[in-house]
């Protein structure tokens, strides 16, 4: 650990990004599903001729929480080069030019999505293979209905609201909750951080992004602050009583390795089953044998489920680097952290079921090795070689049922 105070992680540990959702809704080519903030956050570069406009402000927040940037004709060739892969390239289209001119760039259907106020450009860009971002203005009730019953047809909408108030956005909301559409507030004014952190939180629900365009890195820096206390989120840790402990035999099992580093409190919760999983242990405790690995998780068997933000989960064997794990403690207090890589072996395997005292069993199998722990009801390490019939562990409940990783309503039983 060259050295390294396990007990000083909470020290080193940060909030990053906040908790991703796949845009399965925009490709369902599951070999392409992007990776994605649930809050989305995209910056206008209407104004910018080069990144380093504005002292710099666009170099600034492509290293930064952003999703997103819109670029337009007038800076396209001067900006998109410099966004990174990671975030998505929205191209600003007023006429048929613009977006013939966006069709001769190489490969621009993958890496574009056309944003327009004009429905006819947008049906010719998505005849052409774009995604389609609507872009609206609701100033009236017409506007409004008008603004809801076009962006159901594409992949984002973006409205930007003359008044104050949230009612137009809450009933945007209500109207999209059943739909593909990811909604985007377009915030009026660059200083305005109190509407664009006020957008996430409408209806407990709120916008799943923002167009936020700051011009000064004083309220860069307050909005990308208040933003990453939006990070929190809590999730319900119960003790469980140990039922089952047994070997099954030789299977894959994969390591997670996070680019962050755990405190001796937090893991991952994973389970064999949607019902719920158990809080595995990081390897931030002593082992005689070999050296602490405080960034990693020996997680379980490759078909398990591992527990995500957004009442989410992953198969372990999907995740990838730079792919969102969520982090938990013992109070049930969640970070979101990035795979770094994912290790995964063959290796002898055990089966772990415990019960929760509201009946609900739920089961892990993990690597059958001393090293490999989960943690008590009192957050210490528990060797699962040596676990006994009556052991209590923390783990999680949940509803099952899940489609492609997304919580639906229906009656399943697993087993």
């Amino acid at each position: 650990m060259d050295g390294m105070n396990v007990n000083s992680m909470n020290d080193v540990t940060t909030m990053e990004k906040r908790e991703r959702i796949r845009l399965e809704r925009i490709d369902g080519d599951r070999n392409r599903i992007e990776e994605a903030s649930s809050l989305i956050v995209w910056f206008d570069t209407a104004g910018l001729s080069t990144p380093k406009d504005c002292e710099g402000m666009l170099e600034r927040v492509i290293n930064l929480d952003y999703t997103g940037a819109v670029l337009y004709p007038d800076n396209l060739a001067a900006l998109a080069p410099v966004l990174p892969a990671r975030m998505l390239k929205v191209f600003h289209v007023q006429q048929l030019a613009d977006l013939e001119r966006l069709r001769s760039l190489p490969q621009a259907g993958q890496e574009f999505i056309v944003a327009s106020p004009d429905a006819q450009l947008l049906e010719k860009a998505a005849a052409m293979g774009f995604k389609t971002c609507y872009r609206a203005y609701v100033d009236d009730g017409a506007s409004l209905h008008q603004s809801i019953q076009e962006g159901v047809h594409h992949a984002f909408l973006m409205i930007r609201f003359r008044d104050p108030t949230n009612i137009p956005l809450e009933l945007v909301i209500a109207s999209l909750q059943a739909t593909h559409t990811v909604l985007i507030k377009e915030i009026n004014s660059p200083t305005d951080v109190d509407d664009a952190i006020v957008t996430l939180g409408v209806m407990e629900v709120g916008a799943e992004g923002v167009m936020f365009s700051p011009r000064s890195h004083e309220a860069l820096s307050e909005f990308v602050s208040r933003l990453g206390r939006l990070n929190c989120s809590l999730v319900k840790i119960d003790v469980a009583t140990l039922v089952r402990s047994t070997p099954i035999g030789m299977g894959y099992r994969s390591c997670i390795d996070t680019s962050t580093l755990f405190s001796p409190t937090e893991g991952i919760l994973v389970g064999s089953t949607s019902q719920g999983g158990l809080l595995c242990c990081p390897e931030v405790f002593f082992l005689p044998y070999m050296e602490l690995r405080p960034f990693r998780v020996n997680a379980g068997a490759v078909h398990s489920y591992v527990y995500n933000f957004g009442n989410r989960t992953d198969y372990m064997s999907e995740l990838r680097a730079g792919a969102p794990v969520m982090l938990v403690d013992r109070s049930g207090n969640a970070r979101r952290a990035s795979v770094g890589r994912m290790k995964t072996e063959v290796r002898p395997l055990r089966l772990i079921e415990a019960e929760f005292q509201t009946g609900e069993r739920v089961n892990v199998i993990m690597q059958d090795d001393w090293h490999v722990r989960i943690f008590s009801d009192e957050a210490k390490p528990l060797n699962i070689t040596e676990l006994r019939p009556g052991d209590k562990v923390l783990g999680h409940v949940a509803k099952p049922g899940r489609h492609v990783g997304i919580k639906v309503d229906e009656h399943i039983i697993e087993t």
